[in-house]
């Protein structure tokens, strides 16, 4: 399945370390890792929230990754608002097995 993730630039950064292979543990206060179903929700996260947050460096960035369908199986399709702001809620303490399901590198489209 091919999922998206909008990101600031320190973010983005923390992913460009890992040389896109992975996205890097959440904060404290962040307990949900929340990648989305489609790139038109991705889009308006990082235009109306990371773009107009100092946490985000004003910056908004939709990355793009395909991940194993099995994986994602456990998981529920979350739809927060509009029907298409859909998502997936992965525990943070879930987040290294998720990595470990991705398929290829992680792309900023």
């Amino acid at each position: 399945m091919r999922l998206y993730r909008p990101v600031g630039q320190a973010e983005l950064d923390l992913i460009a370390a890992t040389d896109y292979y992975f996205f890097p543990p959440r904060l404290p206060e962040q307990p949900i890792f929340y990648p989305v179903l489609n790139e038109k929700y991705a889009r308006e996260i990082a235009e109306k929230w990371n773009k107009k947050s100092a946490d985000s460096g004003y910056a908004g960035y939709v990355t793009t990754f395909v991940i194993d369908d099995n994986f994602l199986s456990k998981y529920n399709i979350q739809t927060v608002g509009a029907s298409y702001h859909q998502e997936f809620w992965i525990p943070a303490e879930e987040l290294d097995e998720f990595n470990n399901h991705i398929i290829g590198k992680i792309e900023i489209i």
